[in-house]
C-alpha cells in the first residue's frame, strides 16, 4: 500500500468542494480526520460551511479559492498549500461545468470553457501533485467523470467530449504512474441530485429517473462513497477503472 502512516497525515485536495459531489467527498473524507484542502471558485460561504462541518468531524482543513480556468489561478493553490504545510497525496478532481444546447448554439467560447475546467484543468492539477506522490511511492487521483462520458449525449456534446477526454487520460496516467504506487481512477456518475439539475422541470426529471431500473437519482452522498474507497490506502490495486454508479442506466 505505501502508506504506513496514520490517516490525520493523508492530505486531500478536492476541486469544487463548497457543494454537490465535491462537498459530499469532503464530509466523507473528514471521518478519517484527513488534512482537507477545499477549492472553490466563487462559492466563499458555501465553502466555509462545509470546512466547518468537515472540522467537526475531526478534520483540519484549509480552503483555497480558484479559477480553475486560468492556469496561474491553479498554480497558487500550491502555493498555497505550501505555505500551510499541505501537500496532496490524494487528489479529487470534482469541478466541472456543463453546457445544455444543440451544436450550432454552442460557442467557441462555451467550448473553450468546458474544454479547459472540464479537462485541462485535471491533467495540470495531476501533474502539479505527481512529483510529491513520485517521491513517497503513493498517490492517489481520482476524477470525476459522467456517464455520458462513455455513452455520449445529445445537446451535450462538448460536455460529454470532454468527460471522454478525462476517461481517457484517466487509463494513460494509471499506465504512466502504477510503478510508482499511484492509482488513477475515474467516478462516472449517471444523474446526481445537484445543481446540475436545476434546469430541468418536475416532468422533465419525472422521465428521466424512469428510465433510471432504480427509479431515482444518486445523492451526492452515494457517489462520495466510492471515491471514498477510492481513496483508501488498501484500494491500491485499482487503477485505470471507469466506475459508473449509474443506478443500471447505462450497462
Amino acid at each position: 500500500m505505501n502508506w504506513d502512516r496514520p490517516f490525520e497525515e493523508l492530505t486531500v485536495l478536492i476541486t469544487g468542494a463548497s457543494r454537490g459531489i465535491g462537498a459530499a467527498v469532503a464530509i466523507r473524507l473528514s471521518e478519517l480526520k484527513v488534512r482537507l484542502i477545499l477549492h472553490y471558485h466563487q462559492a466563499h460561504e458555501q465553502v466555509n460551511e462545509v470546512a466547518r462541518k468537515c472540522k467537526e468531524k475531526g478534520a483540519k482543513v484549509i480552503t483555497v479559492q480558484a479559477d480553475l480556468r486560468d492556469v496561474e489561478s491553479i498554480q497558487r493553490i500550491f502555493e498555497r498549500c505550501k505555505a500551510n504545510g499541505f501537500e496532496p497525496d490524494v487528489l479529487v478532481n470534482n469541478a466541472g461545468i456543463a453546457k445544455y444546447g444543440m451544436v450550432q448554439e454552442i460557442t467557441q467560447n462555451d467550448f473553450d470553457e468546458i474544454i479547459s475546467l472540464n479537462l485541462r484543468a485535471p491533467f495540470l492539477l495531476a501533474k502539479a501533485v505527481v512529483p510529491h506522490m513520485i517521491r513517497q511511492k503513493f498517490g492517489r487521483i481520482i476524477n470525476i467523470s459522467s456517464v455520458w462520458g462513455e455513452a455520449g449525449a445529445s445537446c451535450e456534446a462538448v460536455y460529454a467530449a470532454s468527460k471522454g477526454g478525462l476517461n481517457s487520460l484517466t487509463k494513460s496516467l494509471a499506465k504512466e504512474l502504477a510503478p510508482s504506487g499511484i492509482t488513477v481512477n475515474a467516478v462516472a456518475p449517471g444523474v446526481v441530485e445537484t445543481d446540475m439539475m436545476r434546469h430541468f422541470n418536475s416532468s422533465e426529471r419525472e422521465a428521466l429517473a424512469s428510465d433510471i431500473p432504480m427509479g431515482r437519482f444518486a445523492s451526492p452522498q452515494e457517489i462520495a462513497s466510492t471515491v471514498y474507497f477510492l481513496a483508501l490506502p488498501e484500494s491500491g490495486y485499482i487503477t485505470g477503472q471507469i466506475i459508473s454508479p449509474n443506478g443500471g442506466w447505462v450497462t
